[in-house]
């Protein structure tokens, strides 16, 4: 069977010209479906079984697959330079993509690069099938009859494409400790996964919670994509949520893997997010005010930076509760502040999300973008939204721990604005 590689990024990236996080693993579905259905083997270098780095399988297949598909959306830079490589080991059968708002870098105006249209969590079920369909047509036209794609090759033509002897001489077969090999199959079921796997794996047990097992597989990746954002942050997430040893532990745990993606300058809204809700879990175990303040801080950049409605409801509860804070201090200036100042953050809040409602296809994520609309309609006052929010809320068919988080916060937010007009008298 012949083969196909795909060179992209996978989960969930940020693309820093314009801020917007596109999750790549949903346009690789897209992307494998095509392939697969002009019957090629379809491969993503997270997918190659492989021990040490991914170097070796990676450019074997650069220089053997029959087809390679080269995803550059969010300019993905170890994509850019992959396919680049590629151009200058094989003269034909080179498809470029990338999402919609990719502009082309100056020395890449004269590539083809078909185009698709990402909604950030996902691409929409229309242009998924549009996207399969201009994809199994042109693989099937390129294998047909291959035709020169590469710029070296165009601008040198005589120049020879590299051969190795033996292709399958540098794969290296995956191999483990027995340690990690006890625990990886213990919870996975199977003995060499591929990154992939492990990741997709390590997500499942986040969404079902169980966070020590979503740790011990995200560390295996993270050994596979030590530099990867999404890797990191997602074990970040796995490490303080684990509460192993012991809460603090944990959490001073996932503040060591956060400094690696330098949160004190970092405009990437999930980077953000998680540097403030560990503050504000450091916050709560030692209450130093240090570390309310920090977790504020991460939130209202990671909201005014991208308009991130995720940090921009967490930072308004949190200047509620500074607030709060203030007036047992006796500090009633900053606590008026930081009250006048959560209510416009909500209206900002409410003003960015809104929109984004009539795009948003993916169950999980239209239901918290509700959740965060009804939280933010009742830290605003607003009756009538609080009553259409909580409704819609309600209708949608999601875990019940996902409803049961969304009465809990509001909860929360009841008594603690009840909390401040107690005590401002």
């Amino acid at each position: 069977m012949k083969t196909c590689f795909v060179v992209q990024g996978f989960g969930k990236k940020t693309d820093y010209t314009d801020g917007r996080v596109l999750d790549l693993d949903a346009s690789y579905e897209v992307i494998k479906e095509a392939v697969e259905s002009a019957e090629l083997e379809c491969v993503r270098a997270d997918e190659i079984i492989h021990s040490g780095t991914i170097d070796v399988p990676m450019y074997e297949r650069l220089l053997n697959a029959d087809l390679v598909i080269a995803d550059l959306s969010t300019y993905n830079v170890n994509a850019a330079f992959e396919l680049g490589v590629r151009y200058a080991l094989r003269p034909y059968t080179t498809i470029v993509l990338a999402e919609e708002h990719f502009k082309n870098p100056f020395d890449m105006g004269h590539i083809v690069i078909r185009r698709y249209q990402h909604l950030g969590g996902e691409v929409g079920f229309r242009e998924a099938k549009r996207l399969m369909a201009e994809l199994k047509k042109a693989i099937n036209a390129i294998l047909d009859n291959p035709v020169t794609d590469s710029p070296v090759y165009t601008y040198i033509p005589h120049l020879q494409w590299p051969l190795i002897q033996n292709p399958a001489a540098g794969q290296e077969a995956a191999s483990k400790s027995p340690a990690r090999a006890a625990a990886v199959t213990e919870i996975t079921g199977e003995d060499n996964p591929s990154a992939k796997f492990l990741l997709d794996s390590a997500l499942e047990k986040i969404n079902a919670n169980d966070f020590m097992a979503a740790r011990i597989l995200m560390e295996e990746v993270r050994k596979l994509r030590p530099k990867d954002s999404f890797v990191l942050q997602q074990l970040a997430l796995a490490t303080y949520k684990s509460k192993q040893p012991t809460d603090l532990e944990a959490l001073q745990n996932a503040y060591k893997i956060m400094q690696e993606l330098k949160p004190a300058t970092s405009n990437n809204p999930e980077t953000l997010g998680l540097w403030g809700a560990i503050h504000k879990r450091l916050w709560e175990l030692t209450p130093d005010p240090g570390y309310l303040n920090e977790s504020i801080s991460a939130y209202e950049r990671g909201f005014y930076l991208k308009q991130d409605y995720y940090n921009g409801i967490n930072l308004a509860y949190l200047l509620n509760l500074r607030a709060v804070q203030s007036l047992k201090n006796g500090i009633k200036d900053e606590a008026v502040t930081d009250f006048v100042l959560a209510r416009r953050v909500r209206r900002d809040v409410i003003r960015y999300a809104t929109p984004l409602l009539d795009s948003m296809e993916d169950v999980s994520n239209r239901y918290w973008l509700i959740a965060t609309l009804y939280e933010a309609a009742i830290g605003v006052g607003d009756e009538a939204a609080i009553v259409n929010w909580e409704n819609k809320a309600k209708e949608m068919k999601v875990a019940d721990w996902m409803q049961e988080t969304r009465i809990n916060q509001a909860d929360k937010l009841k008594k603690l604005m009840q909390e401040y007009k107690d005590l401002s008298g």
